[in-house]
């Protein structure tokens, strides 16, 4: 069975829209994309009907704006003519969060499916349906996507940080994330941490740690 034959069929059953994401690799491991709206549906399905009842897997990737560079093709005057020619234009991709499960069937012999939700920014509208109401094991995974990543599950039946404390504030996997130097956090620090550290509490006035 194909990703193409399996996008389909959900498809087919849904009336929602589906995109497969190439993965240019020498594993070539392609995903389905789906629309936020219809993630419940489409992964019921999965389960149900596609037999993949198992998810191993649930992790987070951001996807800051960037620029890329395209080659279109516009009619401008050549010589008095108007031609087709191509040209180099620069644009800003969008931003967003996104959400990778990997899916298995632990009754039929079927491959890997992996299936894709994207927020709408990464900044505001950064909430997506759980999916731990249809495969019970996202849940703590789910939990560390909204922890390091800042992903909203919305109907998580326990969202909640699971590595970083209650009162942190920001999401340490994100690429625009900014460690600090104070590192109080780590009640141990050695070598360029304790480096780091030092130097954060001399020019604060504090003395070195351990003093």
């Amino acid at each position: 069975m194909s990703l193409e034959s399996l996008k389909e069929r959900l498809e087919a059953k849904t009336g929602c829209k589906l995109e497969i994401v190439e993965n240019p690799s020498v594993s070539a491991q392609h995903s389905l994309l789906v629309q936020a709206k219809d993630a419940v549906a489409v992964a019921t399905l999965l389960r149900d009907d596609e037999g993949y009842n198992y998810c191993s897997n649930v992790t987070g990737v951001d996807r800051p704006a960037r620029e890329v560079s395209e080659k279109v093709k516009v009619m401008k005057l050549v010589e008095g003519v108007e031609t087709e020619v191509e040209e180099t234009q620069k644009r800003m991709t969008a931003a967003y969060l996104e959400v990778v499960y990997h899916l298995f069937s632990m009754t039929k012999h079927k491959y890997m499916v992996v299936l894709r939700m994207r927020t709408l920014d990464r900044e505001a509208r950064v909430h997506l349906p759980s999916l731990t109401p249809v495969w019970r094991s996202a849940e703590f995974q789910e939990r560390e996507v909204y922890d390091l990543y800042g992903v909203l599950f919305n109907g998580h039946p326990d969202l909640r940080r699971i590595l970083m404390w209650d009162e942190f504030e920001d999401f340490p996997m994100r690429r625009d994330y900014v460690e600090p130097d104070d590192y109080e956090y780590e009640p141990t620090a050695h070598d360029a941490v304790l480096r780091k550290t030092n130097a954060h509490w001399a020019e604060a006035g504090e003395g070195e740690v351990g003093q």
